[in-house]
C-alpha cells in the first residue's frame, strides 16, 4: 500500500502523456485534484491503521542491485508518517489552486504530479541510494518548474543557481553515503542495518568528515546559513505552486535528512559536533528574520523567513545530540518539535506563497508598498493572509506555536545562551509580519489607477479552498495536537536513545 501511495501519482502522470493533444486542459488539472484526493485518502488509512509505538511499519524490501547492497526498502514511522501526509495534503492543494493554469496544461500536471512521487519516495526510502535518487530527482523537477513557468528571463537564472547549488551539495550527500557504505561489514546502504551496525563507531576523524559530507548536503537543501543564497531567487521568480512546493515540501528534505540518517547512523560524530549544529541554527534563525525585515518584495521576505523557520529545526536537532545538562525528555521533547515544525511550516508558508501568487496575479508585482489600502478592495484576501502571517509568527492556537515552544524546552536546558538567542527571532518575525501587513493593506491605495478603475478581484472560491485549507489544519494541530504528537513522540525516543548509546 505504501509503494501505491509513493508511485500512484507518477503513473497517472504517464497516463496523461499519452492522452491526445486536444484533451481539455482543465480536466488535467481535475484529474490532478483526483489523483492528489486519493493519495491523500490512502495516506489517511495508513495514519488509521498506523501504531504508534515507534517501530517502522508498512515495510517491504525488494532486491534491487544486490552485488552493491542496493535495495528497494520502503517504510515509514513517527517521523516520516507525518512528513508524507504534508506532502500529499500540500500538493493537493496546489492542484486545487492550479486551475488558474492556462500556460502548457499538460506539461504543468504531469511534471508536479512527478515531483509527488518523488517527494513520497524520499520520505519512505529506508535505502541510501533510494533517498539519495529521490533527492536528486526533486533537484531536476523543481529546476524545470522554475524555468519553464517563472517569471520571465530571471527565472532561468534562478533556477539554474538552483540546480547547481543544490546538486552539488547532492554529490557531497553521495560521498557521505558511500563513507557509510565502505564502513559497514557487510557493505549496505540499507538504513535500518547500517542504524543497528553503528560502522562508523570510534572512527574519529574519518567519522567526522562523513558527517561533514552529508551535513553539508542537507544543510544545502535546507538551507542554513551559509548555504542559502540560492533560495530567495528561486522563490521570487518560480511560479507560486511551485514555492509553495519548494517551501513546503523540499526544503524539509534537508531536515527530515538529519533526523532519518545523520542522528541515527553517526550518533558518535552527531553528538561531538552538537555545539556546532546549534551554533548554525542559532544564527540561521537570526539572520533569517533580520533580512526577512529589510524586504520590500513579500514573496522574498517569506523565502527569508523560511531560513528563519528552519534555524529553529537545526536548533532542535543539534540540541537533541548534547548530552551534558540535559535529560532524555528534553531531547525528545527537541526532536518532537523539530518534525511538529517541519509540518507546521509546509502548512503556513505553503498557504503564504500561494497568497503571494494571488497578489502578483492582481497586481503583476510582489512590492509591498505598491498595494497600501489593498484591504478595503480585497477583504477577503487581506484576513486570510493577516491569518497566515500571524500563524507563521508563532501565535498560540497554531501549529508554529505547538512547534517552537517544543524546541525552546527541549533546547533551553543543554543550550541556554543559543535558545535565547533563538527567541528574539520570535520577535524579530512578528515584526516582519505586521511591518508587511501595514504596508500592503493599511493606508491609502497606491496602485495604478487603471487597476483601480477595473477593481481588485478578492479571493476566488479555489484560492480561497486551497489556502484556506491549510491555515485550518495548521489550527486543528494548535488547537489539538494529540492526534500528530502521539504519532511523532515515540520515534523521536527511539532516536534521542540511538544518539544517546
Amino acid at each position: 500500500m505504501l509503494s501505491v501511495v509513493t508511485f500512484l501519482p507518477l503513473l497517472v502522470s504517464a497516463v496523461l502523456l499519452l492522452l491526445p493533444k486536444a484533451f481539455p486542459d482543465r480536466v488535467l488539472v481535475r484529474t490532478w485534484i483526483a489523483t492528489a484526493v486519493a493519495d491523500l485518502a490512502l495516506v489517511v488509512a495508513l495514519w488509521v491503521g498506523f501504531d504508534p509505538d515507534g517501530r517502522m511499519q508498512y515495510e517491504q524490501r525488494v532486491r534491487w542491485i544486490p552485488s552493491a547492497g542496493v535495495g528497494y526498502h520502503v517504510g515509514v514511522d513517527g517521523l516520516s508518517l507525518p512528513m508524507v501526509a504534508l506532502t500529499c495534503l500540500l500538493f493537493l492543494s496546489v492542484a486545487v489552486y492550479s486551475l488558474r493554469e492556462q500556460r502548457r496544461v499538460r506539461s504543468y500536471v504531469c511534471l508536479f504530479l512527478f515531483l509527488q512521487t518523488v517527494c513520497l519516495g524520499l520520505f519512505v526510502a529506508l535505502d541510501l541510494i533510494l533517498f539519495f535518487v529521490f533527492f536528486d530527482l526533486s533537484i531536476v523537477g523543481m529546476f524545470f518548474v522554475i524555468a519553464g513557468w517563472g517569471h520571465g528571463e530571471r527565472a532561468r537564472a534562478a533556477a539554474l543557481k538552483f540546480f547547481l547549488y543544490t546538486f552539488i551539495g547532492s554529490l557531497a550527500l553521495l560521498l557521505g553515503f558511500i563513507g557509510l557504505y565502505l564502513a559497514a561489514d557487510p557493505h549496505t546502504f540499507d538504513i535500518s542495518d547500517l542504524t543497528n551496525a553503528n560502522p562508523l563507531a570510534g572512527r574519529g576523524l574519518y567519522a567526522g568528515l562523513v558527517l561533514l559530507a552529508i551535513g553539508i548536503g542537507l544543510a544545502v537543501k535546507t538551507p542554513t546559513v551559509p548555504f542559502h543564497t540560492w533560495l530567495p531567487p528561486a522563490h521570487t521568480e518560480a511560479p507560486a505552486a511551485g514555492s509553495a512546493i519548494l517551501a513546503g515540501v523540499l526544503l524539509k528534505m534537508g531536515t527530515y535528512g538529519f533526523v532519518r540518517i545523520a542522528m541515527p547512523l553517526l550518533p558518535g560524530s552527531w553528538r561531538q559536533y552538537a555545539l556546532v549544529i546549534v551554533i548554525v541554527g542559532a544564527v540561521s534563525v537570526v539572520y533569517g528574520a533580520l533580512v526577512a525585515l529589510a524586504q520590500t518584495d513579500f514573496k522574498r521576505m517569506i523565502a527569508y523567513t523560511s531560513v528563519n523557520h528552519m534555524g529553529y529545526i537545526v536548533l532542535a536537532v543539534g540540541a537533541a545530540g548534547t548530552l551534558a545538562g540535559t535529560d532524555a525528555q528534553a531531547r525528545s521533547l527537541a526532536v518532537t518539535g523539530a518534525v511538529t515544525q517541519m509540518v507546521s511550516h509546509g502548512l503556513i508558508t505553503g498557504a503564504l506563497f500561494l497568497l503571494a501568487g494571488v497578489l502578483y496575479d492582481r497586481g503583476r508585482t510582489y512590492t509591498m508598498d505598491a498595494y497600501s489600502g489593498l484591504a478595503a478592495h480585497a477583504p477577503r484576501f487581506a484576513a486570510v493572509t493577516a491569518v497566515a502571517a500571524f500563524a507563521s509568527l508563532g501565535i498560540p492556537g497554531f501549529s508554529g506555536f505547538i512547534a517552537e515552544f517544543q524546541i525552546f524546552t527541549g533546547s533551553l536546558a543543554s543550550q541556554t545562551i543559543a535558545t535565547a538567542i533563538a527567541v528574539t527571532g520570535i520577535l524579530l518575525t512578528a515584526a516582519v509580519f505586521l511591518i508587511a501587513l501595514r504596508r500592503m493593506f493599511l493606508g491609502a491605495p497606491r496602485l495604478p489607477e487603471k487597476i483601480l478603475t477595473r477593481g481588485i478581484a478578492d479571493l476566488r472560491g479555489f484560492e480561497t479552498l486551497s489556502t484556506v485549507s491549510l491555515l485550518a489544519v495548521a489550527l486543528v494541530i494548535g488547537v489539538a495536537p494529540r492526534w500528530l504528537l502521539g504519532v511523532i513522540e515515540p520515534a523521536s525516543r527511539i532516536l534521542t536513545g540511538l544518539v544517546a548509546r
